[in-house]
């Protein structure tokens, strides 16, 4: 991606908040529409334009959307969705039709300044990691061709669960077995087209997992007394620091030390089930208030103190159709009416509005026995599949044995799937209140899995092996 140079100014409250160039680093906000009660594009844009906000990441490239951002000074990131990445990796005359449908019918009128190729690729419950790179390389000799490359830069935003290891920041590395297939290939095509690593990065699920370990305030930008890397003597005064420099260091490990980067994702929860904690909106309001405090600064993280922290805020609105825990619901700066969930001030000081979940306490394991998480059989392949790949991606349960030729592949369906994801995912949350739903995919069970086992759902057998 282009140098990013556009800095976040904050007046008095949220509800003005120009974007303006500067020698800091650069916000920007994504644009996500799971959800059935947003305002049209245009209005939409006009909140933008209103808050001062000039540059946004989509999540697709929905004509209405790129339509009404036509003209309107406001830069765009796109993307090219997991389910493409197969056509895109097998032919270029696929990319080629799609950037000219997507990319350049759009533009100038539509200020596109990047691509993100798939979206948390590694963890993607299709299997599409191997498609990543040629996709990748098939996109850019695309944009190349329409001659587009030197104004569009490419991508694809990777979650922190590709790092094998991010703690101290110093011992950041790769996962071994995406290393050689595609994380040398990809920052190699990243460095020849001078384009930024896309990362998404959230304090929260690190603090939420490890409260007893992480300090609130360190995972907030307040004030703390820091925590010092045992392996090259920097401090970090910050959580998020310390995951981008997890990430730097793995990409020193393998070679790559000169590749920049942009976090794509990152924010905090304005409301939470009880077991998720910290989600609230004072605690939303002090993260994303301390980070555009941080961004104003214009410094670096301890490893590179001369880059300047370039970061999109996740998310422009509250998505209510999202599945997952309360949490997915509610990262949204404002709700669909267009009000803000929370006030963000100069000086960072944060002021909740209408927050009744500061104070959440982790809810213990059921005592009534044990219990499980299975696959709503009723319910439609869409929300199965939606609730599967956020239960294996950002819920982080661990699909592994449902990988082809592991133990759990067979049955290979979609239930089936979803059921053991849903349920490791229900279990490493202790079987906490509202872990269990997926938008209504998935109900508990009183019956114990064994090796194989067999269980009714929807008037059919289910066999879990």
């Amino acid at each position: 991606m282009a140098v990013f140079v556009l800095s976040l100014l904050i007046l008095s409250s949220f509800s003005a908040i120009p974007f303006t160039y500067a020698d800091s680093g650069m916000i920007g906000v994504n644009y996500g529409r799971i959800a059935d009660n947003l305002p049209a594009p245009e209005k939409v844009v006009e909140l933008l334009k209103t808050q001062g906000i000039n540059r946004i990441k989509l999540y697709d490239t929905e004509t209405t959307v790129l339509t009404a951002l036509a003209n309107s000074g406001i830069k765009v990131v796109v993307s090219l969705p997991n389910e493409n990445l197969a056509s895109a990796a097998a032919d270029q005359s696929y990319t080629d039709t799609w950037v000219q449908d997507n990319i350049k019918k759009y533009i100038p009128a539509t200020d596109i300044e990047a691509i993100a190729v798939g979206n948390e690729v590694f963890v993607d419950p299709r299997n599409t990691t191997t498609y990543l790179v040629p996709a990748m390389k098939n996109v850019q000799s695309s944009l190349v061709k329409f001659n587009l490359d030197k104004s569009i830069k490419i991508s694809s935003p990777i979650a922190l669960s590709a790092l094998a290891s991010s703690y101290p920041p110093s011992a950041g590395s790769f996962k071994p077995e995406l290393i050689e297939p595609v994380i040398k290939p990809m920052l190699d095509l990243l460095r020849k087209t001078s384009s930024h690593l896309m990362v998404n990065a959230y304090p929260f699920f690190a603090y939420a997992a490890n409260a007893d370990k992480i300090s609130l305030d360190y995972a907030l930008f307040k004030e703390n007394a820091g925590n010092v890397d045992s392996g090259n003597g920097l401090k970090y005064n910050s959580l998020l620091d310390a995951q981008i420099d997890a990430v730097f260091a793995a990409m020193s490990a393998v070679g790559f030390n000169d590749v920049k980067l942009v976090v794509t994702e990152t924010g905090w929860p304005s409301a939470g089930d009880e077991n998720e904690i910290g989600a609230g909106s004072a605690n939303a309001a002090a993260y994303n208030g301390g980070l555009v405090k941080r961004v104003l600064t214009g410094n670096g993280t301890p490893l590179k103190p001369k880059e300047p922290l370039n970061v999109y805020l996740f998310a422009l609105f509250n998505e209510n159709q999202k599945t997952g825990p309360t949490s997915e619901r509610n990262y949204g700066l404002f709700y669909p009416n267009e009000n803000k969930v929370y006030d963000v001030s100069l000086n960072g000081k944060s002021t909740p509005v209408n927050d009744n979940k500061e104070k959440v306490v982790p809810v213990k394991p059921s005592l009534v026995g044990q219990t499980w998480c299975v696959a709503n059989g009723k319910t439609t392949k869409e929300k199965l599949q939606e609730g599967l790949d956020y239960a294996c991606g950002e819920g982080g349960a661990d699909c592994r044995p449902i990988q082809p030729g592991a133990t759990c592949y067979n049955p290979e369906s979609l239930e089936a799937h979803a059921s053991y994801a849903f349920n490791s995912y229900y279990q490493k949350n202790a079987r906490g209140v509202g872990t269990c739903n997926f938008g209504g995919a998935a109900y508990v069970v009183s019956q114990p899995p064994s090796k194989v086992w067999e269980m009714r759902v929807s008037n059919r057998a289910l066999k879990w092996i």
